[in-house]
């Protein structure tokens, strides 16, 4: 693996500008989109793997460096920001890896601008599940991503104790290292001793609607449109045995196995399939492999 130094960009989009982390390669551009909670630096160890991808990756709106960004929010807004991302850059069309909440934009995204995102790698996320009528939107989200809607909400009095949190949980314990250091450095703002979260309580409710309520979004992966690679994490949020998905539940799920395939990556949860050694090989394999089809 090659070390990177990545840079930052500003990308205009409505209301402001984008915050986009840059590792420069001579390679193909591609671009990836973090999970709900996330921000760009979900990809570090990744970009390492990809040592000669032009690798662009955003904070989304309403996280981390992009946090200023105003309403709407939603997967609607972030297929946009991602559009102007690859306008931005004066390029027709782009590969797109997306992880959780964003392997769901990703595949609006391809669902409705196949010519600009022909080619797609989704990594534990994209496959809905939708939920019976009348549940509470929170509850449901904080079942879904276990503390982290929680985390949202409290304060910390220093980045040391924020980082506390990170490395005590289970999907962390045995993976920390410099990229999820980074990553978990990134999302923190405020001064000491009210440090919190840089989300913004109002983007995770309005984003998590989508992958649970909204039909667009549901149906994207189904589209003849979308085309690629699905990855999923062997074990779940909390590092619990049952992940997000399963043999049964992607076979449930109706995927077409002649546009997307999909593959298990062992030895993983929901967070480490993106830092992992085996996961980021998987994640590069399945990005060299994609981009060969474009």
């Amino acid at each position: 693996m090659t070390t990177r130094t990545p840079e930052e960009l500003a990308v205009p989009v409505r209301g402001g500008d984008l915050a986009v982390t840059r590792w420069p390669g001579e390679g193909p551009a591609v671009i990836a989109v973090h999970g709900i909670t996330g921000n760009s630096l979900a990809f570090g160890a990744v970009a390492e793997r990809l040592g000669d991808i032009d690798l662009y990756a955003p904070d989304l709106r309403g996280r981390a460096h992009s946090a200023g960004l105003p309403a709407p929010y939603g997967i609607q807004a972030h297929v946009e920001d991602v559009l102007a991302v690859l306008d931005h850059l004066g390029l027709r069309q782009a590969l797109l890896v997306g992880h959780s909440l964003g392997a769901f934009t990703t595949a609006v995204a391809a669902a409705r601008h196949p010519d600009r995102f022909p080619r797609v790698v989704l990594v534990d996320g994209g496959l809905g599940f939708p939920i019976p009528g009348g549940a509470d939107l929170d509850e449901v989200i904080e079942s879904v991503i276990g503390p982290a809607m929680r985390r949202l909400k409290t304060t910390f009095p220093d980045g040391d104790a924020y980082r506390a949190l990170f490395r005590e949980h289970p999907a962390f314990t045995d993976h920390w290292g410099p990229h999820v250091e980074a990553y978990v450095d990134r999302d923190v703002t405020g001064e000491p001793p009210e440090m919190r979260s840089s989300c913004v309580l109002e983007a995770i409710r309005a984003d998590g609607a989508g992958p649970i309520g909204d039909a667009e979004t549901l149906a994207a992966i189904h589209r003849p449109e979308v085309r690629g690679t699905m990855l999923w994490a062997e074990r779940g949020v909390m590092n619990e045995p049952q992940g997000l998905y399963d043999e049964g539940r992607l076979a449930g799920g109706g995927l077409s196995p002649d546009r997307i395939t999909t593959r298990r990556v062992d030895d993983t949860n929901h967070y480490t399939i993106l830092f992992a050694e085996n996961a980021t090989a998987a994640i590069a394999e399945a990005v060299y492999a994609e981009l060969k089809q474009m």
